[in-house]
């Protein structure tokens, strides 16, 4: 198989051309995200650029507590994006659920994947470790901050008819059952539109990777389809341990909302 091609400066500032385009666009349709775009479009190349240099440093000085440095710093910032995303203001406890969710969701199934499903070897081998680590984090983060905007809106638009039921003998767990279900559905369904439309619609992040590595084509989908699920049980796992116990802070310790 043929090694991946290198792109070269000149090849890469071209690339900016749609960027371009899309200023364009914005601007003759007065859209006001010019801003915006330039902005993120910087912060996507410096970061990128950064986390590169590190990444060679990484890999060529393999040490465990480099990889589970790397594995820290994505876990908080996670948590700290998924706080600063949320359109609703969150109480210490239902954060602290957040927290506490996101990093046990994702360290089930990271580790769940590391030792059982890849086993590479050693465990902490950055080259496998940091990105298949990036991916289930990154993932769960949007799913628990779909969930969390869902269970919010939920119970805001919604009090009446919790309240109602509540009034009619029916627990907290019962009463919010509908939201807790619909925000869960909310929240997974992102995952399940890729796994439908992955290898038919697009090809995914990793496999097109892999393939441009030059690995094998099939030993690309066997990756991309270990991830894939893996991706999809971190989600789920994060996300039912966020809403199982962060619905409960909506009510107080007699059983009634505290909104």
């Amino acid at each position: 198989m043929n090694e991946m091609l290198d792109i070269t400066l000149i090849q890469l500032i071209s690339a900016y051309l749609f960027i371009v385009i899309l200023l364009i666009i914005v601007r003759l349709r007065k859209i006001p995200r010019e801003k915006e775009i330039v902005i993120s479009t910087f912060r996507m190349t410096i970061q990128l650029v950064l986390v590169g240099y590190v990444l060679t440093y990484i890999f060529e000085n393999e040490q465990w507590y480099y990889s589970v440095i790397i594995l820290i710093i994505m876990e908080t910032f996670a948590i700290y994006n998924i706080f600063k995303r949320s359109k609703h203001p969150l109480n210490r406890e239902l954060k602290k659920i957040i927290a506490v969710s996101m990093v046990a969701g994702t360290l089930f199934a990271f580790l769940y994947f590391d030792f059982v499903v890849v086993q590479f070897s050693p465990w902490y081998d950055p080259r496998y470790f940091i990105p298949i680590a990036g991916m289930l984090i990154g993932n769960s983060m949007t799913g628990i901050t779909l969930g969390v905007s869902s269970l919010m809106e939920g119970f805001s638009s919604r009090k009446k008819e919790v309240e109602a039921a509540l009034m009619l003998g029916a627990t907290p767990n019962k009463a919010s059952q509908k939201l807790v279900n619909h925000a869960f559905d909310s929240a997974i369904l992102p995952t399940i539109n890729n796994m439908v439309g992955m290898g038919i619609v697009f090809l995914p992040g990793m496999m097109t990777g892999v393939i441009l590595s030059g690995a094998s084509p099939l030993s690309a989908i066997k990756y991309q389809i270990a991830i894939m699920l893996g991706i999809t049980g971190s989600v789920a796992l994060s996300v039912i341990l966020f809403l199982y116990f962060g619905y409960k802070t909506f009510f107080n310790k007699s059983a009634q909302l505290n909104i």
